[in-house]
């Protein structure tokens, strides 16, 4: 074969590898062989939309059991009031938690896909107890179940397996949540501009998903249970986790996967252990000899992250010493990472530590949020929930459906309607705001509602009968205002928490950040009772009976509510601060023809 003929072949070769390269997916993602993804064959909005009726049927079976379990354990365990509020936070508070755990496994050892899988089937599995004991707890008296009708003493076995199911609900359905979103997020490819933008509305989308899940399950679920319908009520949950589950299944085949790679912990724990021992080095400036690798991981599609000069003490986890030249210049993939990281490695770390302060604010924005569920749905019960058609009459806890409807419509509409309107407003170039500008804009929101729950209840009170009596005359509906704001600053705030942390995680940690974003709902819940707890210690002093007593009328629930539109300001702007001294992950571009040499 003469010289040309060979060039032939080499261009030949070369144009067969490019017009590859462009089929094939360029963030590093796999189809389910291990193999790089193949665009018209894996991923986008087929598998993205799976993936959402997937979460959607997910929310009708959690939110199926979640929402009336304070009235189930009442009326059918039989504990006060008290037992039953306590049991419910706890629950609560160990779903969210249980989020990290999903996320900890997703990253480091199953995937995000196995994680769905084996949690979608643990939720399964404490949805079917559940069902099978609550057809066992209501066969006596006959009829028992409903508001006012309890049921027969239940045995510690029984009471005990019904902890069990529970909280198998809980975990289950906490460890789905970030595995999910993020395996909807890997359907689209980050490095093409228009699946990028595809990737950015899919949160949007997973967000309303979520809602109009539990959108069905306050109304249609609700209005059994009230009924005193428990089992058809949770069989019918249980239902959609089975189809849920089968739908995540059904796409597997054209699933874009990205491989886990290591275990956080670890990382984070060689980089301090590192900078601990060598603690007394001399740091570098501007990052000049520390050590990194050669290429990037060629193990995962993890990318290098370039030096910052912030939280220098962590540097010294890379300073190479003596000793550490003894292994480098031959086998720099076997040193000890106890002894010495790579820039990446203790940048991944900064990464985590420069988010703490925006995480801690999210926790104050949810003290907001944690108050639809409890006082709103309180003020609603003593407020008049008579309606124009003749004996029907609105429960309190259904006034938060505007809550849910107003934060999916924002969402769909937000690009198509208001972001043009915002272009045309500020004669600008359609320059989106950014997540945390976003954010900013949600805690703005988020202070107004509470402002006007306060005056609600204010003009409630003018309207509140005398006599003992524990309601006032003004109608429900005077609530719509505040339900509509929080729905929206929701849509701004959450929509754009789960974006910005998704973005600014490392690769390796995807799934972790957004299990760090959920989190921030626990500790929401878990501050806004030690303040509640705080405030009524306070204001009961001297015989007083407190801002929110049992009567409402009697109380100053406004003041809380204006407390916490005071927090929320403060928030607002410890946020501003905060984001305003964030600094952006500075990423690596991808090298398109490394990453099909390591997946190939």
């Amino acid at each position: 074969m003469d010289s040309k003929q060979q060039s032939a072949v080499r261009d030949e070769s070369e144009e067969g590898k490019k017009r590859l390269l462009d089929c094939c997916t360029k963030d590093g993602s796999t189809d389910r062989h291990g193999k790089p993804a193949i665009k018209a064959k894996t991923g986008g909005w087929k598998t993205g939309a799976l993936l959402l009726v997937s979460e959607g049927l997910a929310a009708v079976a959690f939110t199926g059991v979640e929402v009336n379990m304070v009235l189930f354990s009442k009326t059918v365990l039989r504990q006060s009031n008290a037992e039953a509020a306590n049991m419910f936070s706890k629950w609560m508070g160990t779903l969210y938690i249980f989020s990290l755990l999903g996320a900890f496994l997703s990253d480091s050892y199953f995937g995000r896909y196995l994680t769905c899988i084996v949690f979608l089937a643990v939720m399964n599995v404490g949805l079917v107890v559940l069902s099978l004991l609550t057809q066992a707890f209501m066969l006596e008296p006959e009829g028992c179940g409903k508001l006012g009708e309890l049921c027969k003493p239940q045995s510690q076995v029984e009471v005990a397996m019904f902890y069990l199911s529970i909280y198998l609900l809980a975990l289950g359905s906490g460890s789905i949540e970030p595995a999910l979103a993020t395996l909807g997020a890997d359907q689209f490819d980050e490095e093409d501009p228009e699946e990028c933008r595809s990737k950015t509305k899919f949160f949007s989308y997973f967000y309303v998903a979520l809602n109009l899940g539990s959108l069905v399950a306050e109304t249609l679920l609700v209005y059994m249970e009230d009924m005193g319908r428990w089992v058809l009520a949770f069989w019918i949950s249980t239902a959609c986790g089975f189809v849920a589950l089968l739908s995540i299944i059904s796409g597997a085949p054209r699933y874009r996967h990205i491989r886990p790679c290591c275990n956080p912990i670890s990382r984070f724990s060689q980089v301090i252990i590192a900078s601990i021992r060598k603690i007394k080095l001399t740091v570098p400036s501007h990052g000049e000899g520390l050590y990194e690798a050669r290429s990037r991981n060629e193990k995962d599609s993890t990318r290098r992250i370039s030096h910052t000069d912030d939280f220098k003490f962590l540097d010294r986890a890379a300073v190479i010493t003596p000793s550490d030249m003894l292994i480098l210049p031959d086998k720099s993939e076997t040193h000890n990472q106890w002894r010495l990281c790579t820039v990446t490695q203790v940048e991944e770390v900064k990464c985590v530590l420069r988010l703490l302060p925006i995480w801690f604010c999210t926790i104050l924005a949810s003290i907001v949020f944690v108050q639809v569920l409890s006082l709103f749905v309180e003020q609603g019960s003593a407020m008049n929930t008579s309606t124009m058609i003749s004996g029907f009459h609105i429960p309190p806890a259904s006034m938060t459906s505007f809550d849910i409807i107003s934060t999916s419509t924002f969402i769909i509409c937000y690009e198509k309607i208001i972001i043009p309107l915002y272009v045309k407003l500020t004669k600008s170039k359609p320059k989106l705001p950014s997540e945390l500008q976003r954010i900013g804009i949600g805690l703005v929101i988020s202070t107004v509602a509470m402002v006007i729950a306060g005056l609600v209840e204010q003009h409630r009170l003018t309207f509140a009968n005398e006599g003992g009596e524990e309601t006032s005359s003004l109608s429900i509906f005077w609530q719509t205002p505040q339900y509509v704001l929080v729905g929206v600053g929701e849509a701004f705030i959450y929509v754009a928490q789960w974006e910005f942390f998704a973005s600014q995680i490392p690769d390796n940690l995807k799934s972790m950040g957004l299990g760090l974003s959920m989190s921030s709902s626990a500790l929401g819940s878990y501050l806004c009772s030690i303040i509640l707890s705080v405030v009524m210690k306070i204001t009961t002093r001297h015989g007083k009976p407190g801002w929110i007593p049992a009567n409402l009328n009697d109380g100053h629930l406004d003041r809380f509510f204006f407390l916490s539109a005071a927090l929320t300001a403060l928030d607002l702007v410890l946020f501003v601060v905060c984001a305003k001294r964030y600094k952006s992950i500075a990423l690596e571009k991808r090298e398109i023809g490394q990453e099909m040499e390591a997946t190939a």
